[in-house]
């Protein structure tokens, strides 16, 4: 399959360009350019030190890294962070550290992940009658029960 070409304009010296660290990856890993560190509950944004023009119908979806969420406890705070095809502005994540421990970062950590996606745009229209019928209807949060497993010995 042919990848889609995506220009990208850097922005720091220390930039790096977003790349998929394996064949098949859906993410891109995103780096800071300048070394940060985070408190316990403690969020900042991070630059990333370039832009880029995404095509239109398409946005950029900023998503965690589960590695760095597993072993530190900082992850994406608005995640996902969403890159509209209209922004060309330096990209940037907005992390938080839910961890118990102070969280420190050199330049050019890999921080986060870029993945490209289609999207398509809706127009609501208002209506007096009622929504169609569904199997689940109104019910929400937990309606269908909570399933935990547990490891058997």
């Amino acid at each position: 399959m042919k990848k889609m070409q995506i220009p990208i304009l850097p922005m720091h010296e220390k930039f790096i360009q977003p790349e998929y660290a394996h064949e098949g990856d859906a993410g891109m890993d995103l780096h800071n350019t300048e070394p940060f560190s985070l408190q316990p509950g403690e969020y900042k944004k991070i630059q990333c030190g370039f832009s880029i023009a995404i095509p239109s119908g398409y946005f950029g979806a900023i998503a965690p890294r589960s590695g760095l969420a597993l072993q530190t406890g900082v992850t994406v705070l608005n995640t996902w962070g969403v890159i509209d095809s209209s922004y060309r502005g330096e990209i940037a994540v907005i992390l938080i550290n839910l961890g118990k421990e102070e969280q420190s970062f050199p330049a050019q950590s890999r921080i986060a992940q870029l993945i490209i996606l289609p999207f398509r745009q809706t127009d609501f229209f208002l209506t007096e009658k009622q929504l169609e019928e569904s199997d689940r209807g109104v019910d929400g949060f937990g309606s269908t029960g909570i399933h935990i497993r547990r490891k058997h010995d």
